[in-house]
Formats: structure tokens, sequence, C-alpha cells
């Protein structure tokens, strides 16, 4: 493939995509440009063309420069299983080995395993550095989030020039997951550092772990405060989210492709309501899901995933439909052919930014490792990309005016509708940490 030239070279700090094909063709022509480093952070990478296409751009530029460094983290488990659905196999994993015989020059491909168990909580660490450049968004790498065949999933795509910014999150990644040893390389032969002890050691580590840099501020004035944290207690990156919405004073807006929120959150939502501040919530709309199943396509159990945040969603429409009726809450349901939506992320009073992979649900709030960027851009310097980026994402809403748009139980096909049946509302909560 023949690379554009999709990287600003002007005096431009911050720079948006808004594509799925936009963001495999700037991570393409990044590998291609880095001289001295690369460090990409994904819960996967996957065995599939894209992935390979990644791999083997990254073992081209190690060949041409043996000196660039190349770290890879995936998440642990996830890379050493097949997709949901899907027969046991040794995952992506087999591909990291494979490709690692193949090559002369060597990458490293780390395993993190956050928790002992998937279930109990992954690596969700969003942000790959290329020198000194973040380019931060919360898709991970194959093909439909690349877009490469008949379907894409879509995400926020931000690439930031800031040398501490970029040097931080390589300093967290050193520290936390290479000097101190606990996290083993996928991609060299049998792995032998692995263990339950080991994993506590490391869970211990990253609850105590922080990005040095308290802040760093971009020529046209942008301060950046990276953000990373784990659990639900003394967690920096919780606080910083419900501080936004606690302090907001005109307007909200709010990415989650799951709804499900917290219930601080939740309150801290409705407060913000009450007082007058209008808010605009961007949701998937079922079928957008990652989990949605056809009707025509066999159904399985986890397909029941996305009608149970409809349901919650609904529920929540419902209880407050008079701040909608009062041009106060705006839900927009996003949907575009077959299509899924992965955007997350807030934007308070115009000036305050949030780029995160925190998917704002009770999974994200307490078990998973995440982080983020806060922004505030006092000047507004945010505001030509962010129009954009929404006006594009706008085009493929809906705007929810009365709950009764929203699908119920006797709406859905038999077979979630029988699934449903089977669960008391008090379960969807648990149910969905544990799907997700």
């Amino acid at each position: 493939m023949e690379l554009l030239s999709s990287i600003d070279n002007s005096n431009v700090d911050i720079q948006a995509f808004f594509s799925a094909k936009q963001y495999k063709q700037a991570l393409l022509d990044l590998i291609t440009r880095a001289k001295r480093r690369i460090y990409i952070t994904a819960l996967y990478l996957q065995d599939d063309e894209a992935g390979r296409e990644v791999l083997h751009a990254l073992y081209k530029a190690k060949s041409v420069n043996p000196k660039l460094e190349i770290k890879l983290f995936v998440d642990f488990h996830r890379a050493q299983r097949g997709l949901i659905g899907e027969k046991a196999s040794l995952g992506n994993r087999s591909l990291y080995l494979k490709l690692a015989e193949e090559y002369i020059n060597t990458i490293d491909i780390y395993g993190v395993p956050v928790k002992s168990k998937e279930l109990l909580g992954v690596l969700h660490l969003k942000g790959m550095v290329f020198d000194d450049v973040v380019f931060y968004t919360g898709a991970s790498i194959n093909n439909i989030y690349f877009n490469q065949q008949e379907k894409y999933r879509l995400d926020r795509y931000y690439l930031i020039n800031a040398k501490p910014l970029a040097n931080s999150f390589c300093d967290y990644l050193d520290f936390t997951f290479i000097e101190s040893e606990l996290c083993p390389l996928l991609n060299r032969g049998e792995i032998t550092t692995y263990s339950k002890k080991n994993v506590a050691k490391l869970k211990t580590l990253i609850k105590r772990s922080s990005y040095r840099l308290s802040q760093c501020k971009t020529r046209q004035n942008v301060i950046i405060k990276p953000l990373v944290a784990c659990g639900p207690l003394r967690n920096g990156l919780n606080r910083k989210i419900r501080r936004m919405i606690q302090k907001s004073q005109s307007s909200l807006l709010i990415f989650t492709p799951y709804f499900n929120l917290p219930k601080p959150l939740k309150k801290d939502i409705i407060k913000a309501l009450k007082r007058g501040v209008k808010i605009t919530l961007v949701i998937g709309d079922k079928t957008a899901n990652d989990f949605y199943i056809p009707e025509e396509k066999n159904f399985t159990t986890i397909g029941i995933v996305p009608y149970l945040y409809e349901m919650l969603l609904r529920r929540f429409v419902k209880r407050w439909q008079k701040f909608i009726e009062a041009d106060l809450l705006t839900v927009r349901l996003w949907k575009h052919e077959s299509n899924s939506f992965h955007l997350k992320g807030i934007v308070s009073d115009e000036r305050y930014h949030l780029l995160t992979g925190n998917n704002l649900n009770p999974r994200a709030w307490s078990l998973d490792l995440e982080n983020g960027l806060f922004l505030d851009d006092e000047n507004k310097t945010l505001i030509p990309a962010l129009n954009k980026e929404t006006k594009l994402i706008f085009e493929h809403t809906q705007i929810l005016n009365h709950y009764s748009e929203l699908d119920q139980i006797a709406d859905y096909a038999e077979q979630p509708k029988k699934l449903i049946k089977k669960i008391r509302l008090t379960q969807i909560d648990r149910l969905l940490k544990k799907f997700l």
C-alpha cells in the first residue's frame, strides 16, 4: 500500500483524524517515519490482515533502522485466546511467534496480566508513542478498527506532538511492565515468568504507579494532564471524570458506546441537569454494539448484551424524560449500516476535554487498567477539530425525543426475549461487568 501524507508537519500540536481508514493511514505513516522509538499499547493486536500488516510494517521499520526501539504491550489473556465464539486456540500469540521466526531483527511484544483472569480486569491503556508524538485512540488493531473490509468500528483519533508527554508514557511502560520483569514476552518461545504470585505483584505495582509528568503545555497553550488508574479506590481518573461533570457550567458532551453508567457518575449527570447544564449523550444503538447478533445469524448468550444496555438506557430516559422536554438533555443514538460505535470521552463547557478509552461503565470504574488525557483548552483552539468530528459523528445519529422510541422487551426477537425474561433487572449490572 502506498502511504499518503496524513501527518500535519505544520505547527499544529494536536491533530484529529475522523475515520477508521484515516486511523490506519496515520498509524502506518507514523511507523514509517519513526526514527528512535515506537511504543504501542492496545487491548489486542489481532491475527488478521490488519494485524499482520502492522506487524510486518514494524519489522520492516526495524530492518531499515536496527537501532529503532520497538515495544508493544497487549493484554496477556486476550492475546492467548480466540475471539468469543471461536474454538480454543493459541490466539494472536501464534502470529507473534511465527513472525519472530521469520525476521532476523526482533521487536518486543509484552503480555500484561493485569489480573489473574480476563473477567477480573484487562489492560485497557491507550496511547501509542512514535518518537516525540503520542497517537491517542481507543481503538485496538484489527480489520474492523481499520475498516479493512466491509465494516468499521468508529473511534476517536488524536495525534499530540508533546515530547514530555511521550516521555512520560514510555517511562511508565518501562518502569511498570519491563523493569519490574512481571510481564512476559509473548513472541519468545515458552512463557516461564507468568505465575499468580507475579500477577499479584504486578497488581500492587499498578495501583501504586502513575505518570511522573503532572502536566505539560503545547505551543497553543493547551495544558495536558495524563492520568492512569486501576480499581475503585484512590482512582484519580475516576475523580477527574466526576469533577468535569460536577464543575460544568453550561454544556457537557459525553461519548460512551455502552450505556451502563456507574451510580456516582449517573448522580453527577442528574445534578448537572438540575442546575441547567445542557448535556448531549452520544451512544451506540444496540445494533452498533460489538456483541450485536443480527436475527439471521445464530444467537448465542453473549448476544444479549446490547439488549441489556438498551434496557438500561430506556429506563434512564423514561425516568428523566422531563429534561428532554426542557431541552436540557439530548440523547443521540449512533447507527450506520452494520458498523459499530466505540467512541469515549467528555467535553465540558467547550474548554475541558477528556480523551480516554474508559467506557464510563462499572467495569472501567473498578476493574480494568485505564488511562486518559485531560486537556484544558482555555483559548478553545480544539473547537474547530471537535466541530468537524462531531458533525461527522452526528450525521449517523438519531435524536431520541421520547423513551417510547426505544424498543422494549416485547419488541425483541424471540431468542433474546426468552433469555431476558429469565434475568431479574437487579442482575443486569453484574452481568455486564462479566461480559465486558
